[in-house]
């Protein structure tokens, strides 16, 4: 059907064309055809021909819906779309939803800021099956208000079914009937959370929000206590005891899943050993067990404000999968031999068995290397040299890093510590320190040599790839930075990423270094999992995976066992095996991607949850903070303890402010007053609504008086770009193991509406007449 020749066909001239014999053969062809209609593959016209939704003007993809009721599709395959997303307005939903699959036709007429625009024509899949969010009786009916407000809709519920709920109440809801033609979308309620101020039902509506499993089924507990919680001898079959090699784990404080244990000695030769021992998850979680399926779902452990949702069960996860301290775990050992001009002289991947010396945190091992705390040098004192000699090559493996040109962006990270009840009493910032550098380096490296070992073994593996930045956005970027008297050096259609960590350390500790390093983390792609080898922009890495946390992410998971089969059948598998995981492994890649954006979505909203609870008695109050987004209907502004507002632009009352989205500022029409995104300002708290989230700010101080001289480049209207708010941008793998409780993607971004009106300044105070036209915020 690719082929230019292709034209749609019917069932009878396609079996005709193919040879397909009548019989079963013929009746499993019309099935996978079928199949292949269901997932959006092919499309079936009126005429029951068949041909590719790209061939027809049709596009494949997620439903990305907005507050306001329009939306975006994102295509399945962006290849479909040059321009990428197609924008559809409310009125061309046709009864889809945020997050359903669709097929849109694409109007041959471009929109007037060059984007493709449609209309939903087909639900493939329907995403939601329940609602969560705010019972609103009207006595003998009710509407539930979702917490989701994407989804643009007001559920019915019919009185008999209200189950209990009670105005005011959080509730989750079961959808009955979508909307379809005249028919409203309709549900019933199935369970009652509570009342929002109830201790517990705010996060517990972003739980049953996200679909986040709360408990395993049986089946899954049983197999879980059916593992052995000690060592047998038999266990050991295979394994190099490491047992008498001086070890340590080094986590958070509250750290209960401990996955990796590190071990450094100088060698003879001058070289140093560096051994990387990560739990042997997969020894105990067989493939296809409940276990198994269980962690596949979950795809990854959830790290919420006040709890944990695993992805194995804590008899394993905190069992006898956690590298304990004194005790026998069976591990999968990475031994990497180092010279001192840091190269790779070899290295060994095999199963281990091992005992941990002890259970270090961060913190400690911060206070031995930096504060040189007498009384914790005194009790390691066996294991201080150790450190030393950990941070020493810790250094040197970033220098080496930074050097090849991997991104490194040094953003504040907060910590969110609530009391019994659930309520927030301290926003604490999170602090980077040598000891989280030292696992950081020693995990990256794990990472990257059992990836590189094994795409030369040509084994089916599971990479974690990070694809090269769009050439127009960095484009764009480059022109930003142009303004502040900088530019990438060497860039075509294509930047290296060196080309970036020079920018980074050349701004390091000046005024513009927040908002040029987060406009450049807007500009990049998303990490993700993938079958392919295709690299990692953000680590300057040709090969990477994720080998590192087998107790958290499903990822690893996977090729821990791909490693232990591998092993045991001297380097190699079956060809029967080759081919099953050849066309397991994309499926698995992609899921676990998407699992972990649901992650990182349920993280971020449960943050947002608590920080506007942590904000509600502080209205009044005055405060520092930055510029952290620009849009065109105000300003978002992050404080120092990471909690971010806006200041509508009414609330700006000097002037007319219209938006330059390439250059992410505000101006002003008269003064050409500019706001633009990393300026320093102060605020004070206007507002604070739980329901929305939101907390408002009134501008005090703040922006710059840039002039016509320094108001930003014109930017004409084009391609929108992204602003604060949305889809994470993992591009800074750091650790090799996810972060409890940290913000692990920092530097969020959102697709901005198509709807917004683009300021298309050049010259502000000499055009001003030109732009007079154009929607104006009044203030």
């Amino acid at each position: 059907m690719k082929a230019k020749l292709y034209k749609p066909m019917n069932v009878q001239e396609l079996k005709e064309a193919l040879g397909i014999h009548d019989g079963d053969e013929l009746e499993d062809f019309v099935k996978l055809l079928n199949r292949m209609e269901d997932e959006g593959i092919v499309v079936r016209t009126r005429t029951h021909r068949y041909g590719l939704p790209s061939k027809m003007n049709l596009v494949v993809g997620r439903l990305q819906g907005k507050a306001k009721g329009f939306g975006f599709v994102i295509p399945t395959d962006p290849e479909e779309i040059p321009n990428g997303d197609v924008f559809v307005n409310a009125g061309d939903m046709n009864g889809a939803m945020h997050g359903d699959k669709v097929i849109a036709r694409v109007h041959k007429k471009a929109g007037a800021n060059g984007r493709r625009e449609g209309e939903i024509i087909r639900i493939l899949e329907r995403v939601h099956k329940t609602v969560v969010g705010t019972f609103i009786s009207h006595q003998h009916y009710a509407f539930i208000i979702p917490d989701d407000q994407r989804l643009g809709i007001e559920l019915f519920i019919p009185e008999a079914d209200f189950n209990g709920a009670a105005d005011g109440m959080k509730v989750v809801a079961e959808i009955t009937h979508f909307p379809e033609g005249w028919k409203s979308i309709q549900g019933k309620v199935i369970e009652v959370l509570g009342y929002p101020d109830e201790p517990g039902v705010d996060i517990l509506a972003v739980i049953r929000k996200h679909g986040l499993p709360e408990s395993f089924p049986e089946e899954v507990l049983q197999a879980a206590e059916a593992v052995p919680d000690t060592i047998s001898e038999e266990d050991l079959k295979g394994r190099r005891d490491l047992r008498d090699r001086r070890m340590v784990t080094i986590d958070g404080e509250d750290a209960k899943d401990l996955d990796d244990a590190v071990s450094v000695e100088r060698l003879p030769n001058g070289n140093i050993l560096l051994g990387v021992h990560i739990a042997d998850v997969g020894y105990y979680v067989k493939e296809n067990s409940p276990l198994d399926i269980e962690a596949y779902n979950r795809g990854t452990s959830v790290y919420l404000v006040d709890r944990v949702i695993p992805m194995l069960p804590h008899r394993l996860s905190n069992g006898i999968c956690s590298l304990n301290p004194k005790v026998d775990r069976l591990t999968l050992t990475c031994d990497m031999e180092w010279s001192p001009d840091l190269e790779l002289v070899r290295h060994d991947i095999y199963p281990s068995v091992i005992k941990t010396n002890e259970r270090m945190t961060y913190t400690n091992v911060r206070k031995i290397l930096v504060g040189k705390d007498p009384e914790l040098i005194e009790r390691y004192k066996e294991l201080v040299p150790d450190f030393e000699l950990m941070e020493d090559l810790a250094m040197k493996l970033r220098a080496r890093r930074m050097h090849r040109g991997a991104i490194d962006f040094d953003f504040v990270e907060t910590k969110i510590i609530v009391d019994r009840e659930g309520k927030p009493v301290e926003i604490r910032k999170r602090e980077r320190s040598v000891a989280e550098q030292i696992i950081e380096e020693f995990m990256l490296a794990a990472n990257e040599t059992v990836s590189e070992h094994f795409h030369w073994l040509n084994v089916p593996f599971l990479y974690r790839i990070h694809e090269e930045p769009d050439g127009e956005r960095i484009g764009d970027f480059n022109d930003f930075i142009y303004n502040f008297g900088y530019s990438l050096k060497g860039i075509g259609k294509k930047v290296h990423p060196r080309a970036l960590q020079r920018l980074l350390e050349e701004i390091k500790d000046k005024p513009e270094e927040r908002i040029i390093s987060t406009v450049m983390l807007r500009s990049m792609k998303q990490a993700k999992y993938s079958y392919e080898p295709l690299g990692h922009f953000g680590l300057a890495a040709e090969y990477y995976s994720h080998f590192t946390s087998p107790i958290r992410r499903y990822p690893d998971l996977v090729i821990h066992r791909i490693i232990r089969e591998a092993i045991d059948n001297g380097g190699s598998l079956t060809p029967e095996r080759m081919e099953y995981l050849r066309s397991k492994l994309p499926e698995t890649a992609q899921h676990s991607s998407e699992r972990e954006r649901l992650a990182v979505d349920a993280e971020r909203e449960t943050d947002l949850v608590k920080k506007v609870q942590f904000m509600e008695n502080k209205v009044g109050e005055e405060f520092d903070g930055f510029i952290s987004g620009v849009t065109a209907f105000g300003i978002f502004v992050e404080l120092d303890n990471s909690i971010e507002g806006l200041v509508h632009v009414s609330y700006l009352e000097d002037d007319y402010y219209h938006h330059d989205e390439k250059q992410y500022m505000l101006v002003g029409e008269r003064t050409g007053r500019t706001f633009r995104i990393g300026d320093q300002v102060k605020v004070r708290v206007e507002a604070v609504n739980k329901e929305s989230r939101t907390i408002d700010f009134r501008m005090l101080e703040g922006g710059e008086y840039r002039g016509t001289g320094r108001g930003g480049r014109a930017g004409k209207e084009g391609k929108r770009t992204e602003k604060r708010g949305g889809e994470a941008k993992a591009v800074n793998e750091r650790n090799g193991k996810p972060q409890r409780k940290r913000k692990r993607h920092r530097g969020d971004s959102a697709r901005s509406g198509a709807a917004e009106k683009k300021a298309g300044l050049k010259a502000v105070a000499k055009k001003a007449a030109k732009v007079k036209k154009k929607k104006r915020a009044k203030v």
